[in-house]
């Protein structure tokens, strides 16, 4: 019974992503300039969202993180897109960005080293870190009724700054 119960609070702290930490991560922007996570964060709340271009969740989900980010960008939490296509699809990026409107900034991760660096391995992933980059909730996958889940995680989160 005992040993149950860790088990399953190891499960739950391991996939809700608590007490993980994004590092100042340095990657470039569709425009290949160097862009820094310390840069790019924002000042309560930062959610990172790790995507690929042949994933179809993650295009579902663009659409409603670029509405999300016009309900919460004045209120200190910024949308980092970070897209780990490959060499061989890494040209559909910024064309499908464009496409889709992406308001918020995108940075490429060809090789995923930001994603293998803080144990990731599906897409879309999505990250909710403080400002100091801590990260409070994890989310994998994207089905329609998501965008709920992430706006009361962002909304719980938020309390505190208040």
């Amino acid at each position: 019974m005992v040993k149950s119960f860790f088990i399953l609070v190891f499960l739950t702290l391991t996939l809700s992503g608590a007490g993980g930490q994004v590092v100042n991560f340095r990657l470039n922007d569709l425009d290949n300039r160097p862009r820094s996570f310390s840069e790019l964060r924002g000042d309560k709340l930062t959610l990172i969202d790790f995507w690929a271009t042949w994933c179809r969740p993650c295009l579902r989900a663009i659409p409603e993180l670029n509405r999300i980010n016009e309900i919460y960008g004045d209120r200190g939490v910024n949308i980092i897109g970070v897209n780990c296509d490959g060499p061989r699809s890494i040209s559909k990026v910024l064309p499908l960005t464009r496409s889709l409107q992406v308001s918020y900034p995108v940075v490429t991760d060809m090789n995923a080293d930001l994603m293998k660096r803080l144990n990731l391995s599906a897409f879309p992933t999505l990250l909710l870190a403080d400002h100091e980059g801590k990260v409070l909730w994890m989310h994998e996958g994207f089905i329609p009724g998501d965008e709920e889940l992430i706006k009361r995680e962002i909304d719980r989160h938020l309390e505190r700054y208040n």
